[in-house]
């Protein structure tokens, strides 16, 4: 009797739809919740270590703590919580990676995060940034006085940037931050404002580079073009650059300035325009001041019947007038915290197949110099063959905006030259609709003789 008494009750194990129902109560938590927990079994940990775990462990709090326990056997002391932090840094979420049952004793493999449908993913490491999203970040890119010189700069243009002002389904917005566009010479500076055109008119303010963004530039040029590289190398199938990505070395000629005066700015999911950039361009983009969340979700593809649907509404695929119901949250959406002085580059996928923003914050960290400002800098390279001049222009008479396909499955990555004029205030706009073509190197038909005719200009310059 006493062996049967003091014998282990033996443990059941739960059916698998037990298993499911736990995992989905588990879903059902919030986040909030879950760090609660955790933080109560785990008082001396910080919340970032807490945020880490708990997505290492996709969001099942006992494997969370469990791999904190495992690694603050590791580690001493341990670190304390900060709870007066509202934007830290991450160190990595693969130091929470799990042991994989075939390697080899003692290996770890690292898993790769991923976003749920409406949930949001934070990333705060490099390594979890480029290997989730397509994007790569380097923090602290400039020495420190540096950095400073160029933020003081900026913020004494800041208060002369203008909010840009377009038409969007018959009404006047007015964009949620200021910004200011600059080319590297007056003379470009001339050609914008007559030549080029934004939203279906002409720029009136546009400026000549400073000089700390000149300098600024040089090195930004230098560090974009060693991440492509490297980009190519590791992620790309065969080590061999994307269709229509271009292999000449990306050199920044203009830039647009945005500035974000407190938490309440910000601007909302969208794609950079391509119109001069051309098809799979790269972007580098430098923060000053407070750090902000830079928030990207993947473009998920309508099914057939919904791109049906709007050909029969007479709406393109890919444009703002699409009626169908959206699926961008299908994969959910991926935070990354973009503190002072980090470079981010958007990468050669980011514009065709991602959206992004700048959400808006409920509280930020002010920043010593900047106050309650964040400036950023998106360094980008316009290309020559696609200058007004050689692109299609519409019935209204305005060159023609280039975008992609990004919803419809049939024709999904193609791109296409579309009239945009009725973005402007007081403007109607035309149906001016036609494929764009561009080779491997993501030239347009044209660009042979454009830069055939630019390299005699240079040559006849240099004699006399």
């Amino acid at each position: 009797m006493d062996a049967f008494v003091s014998r282990k009750r033996r443990r059941i194990s739960p059916t698998d739809e037990e298993e499911t129902k736990i995992a989905c109560l588990a879903e059902e938590e919030s986040t909030d919740f879950k760090l609660a927990v955790l933080a109560s079994l785990h008082p001396d940990i910080d919340h970032s270590a807490l945020l880490e775990a708990l997505l290492a462990s996709n969001g099942v709090v006992d494997a969370a703590s469990e791999h904190l326990l495992r690694a603050g056997s590791n580690k001493s002391p341990s670190k304390r919580r900060n709870t007066n932090s509202i934007t830290g840094y991450q160190s990595t979420i693969s130091s929470f990676s799990l042991k994989s049952k075939t390697a080899e004793p003692g290996a770890y493999v690292s898993k790769k995060p991923s976003a749920k449908k409406g949930k949001t993913l934070h990333l705060y490491s490099p390594e979890d940034i480029e290997t989730t999203t397509p994007c790569s970040i380097i923090h602290n890119f400039l020495p420190p006085n540096e950095a400073d010189a160029l933020l003081h700069e900026l913020l004494k243009e800041a208060p002369t940037f203008k909010r840009e002002k377009f038409r969007l389904f018959e009404n006047v917005v007015e964009s949620p931050h200021t910004m200011c566009f600059y080319v590297d010479s007056w003379d470009e500076a001339e050609r914008q404002k007559t030549e080029y055109v934004y939203n279906g008119s002409y720029i009136a303010d546009v400026r000549k580079t400073l000089p700390e963004m000149r300098n600024v530039a040089v090195k930004v040029q230098e560090a974009v073009n060693a991440e492509i590289q490297r980009r190519i190398q590791i992620y790309y199938p065969g080590g061999q650059k994307l269709k229509y990505q271009s292999p000449d070395e990306w050199k920044p000629n203009a830039a647009f300035v945005n500035c974000y005066d407190g938490g309440a700015e910000s601007v909302g999911y969208h794609s950079d325009q391509l119109t001069y950039l051309g098809p799979r361009a790269v972007i580098g983009s430098l923060s000053l001041g407070v750090a902000r969340e830079f928030r990207v979700r993947r473009v998920v593809a309508r099914d057939e019947d919904e791109g049906e649907s709007d050909a029969k509404n007479g709406h393109f695929p890919g444009t703002i007038a699409s009626s169908a119901p959206t699926r961008a949250d299908a994969e959910g959406q991926i935070s990354i915290h973009l503190p002072h002085n980090s470079l981010l580059v958007m990468h050669a996928e980011m514009q065709e197949e991602w959206k992004h923003s700048i959400a808006p914050a409920s509280a930020i960290d002010p920043h010593p110099l900047a106050g309650n400002k964040r400036l950023n800098i998106t360094y980008r390279c316009y290309k020559a063959s696609l200058h007004p001049r050689f692109t299609p222009r519409c019935k209204c008479g305005v060159p023609t905006v280039l975008r992609c396909v990004q919803r419809k499955r049939e024709n999904r990555g193609r791109y296409m030259w579309m009239c945009h004029a009725n973005y402007t205030p007081g403007q109607e706009g035309c149906s001016f609709f036609q494929w764009a073509e561009f080779n491997d190197d993501g030239e347009p038909p044209w660009a042979k003789g454009v830069l055939g005719a630019k390299e005699a200009e240079g040559v006849a310059g240099s004699a006399t």
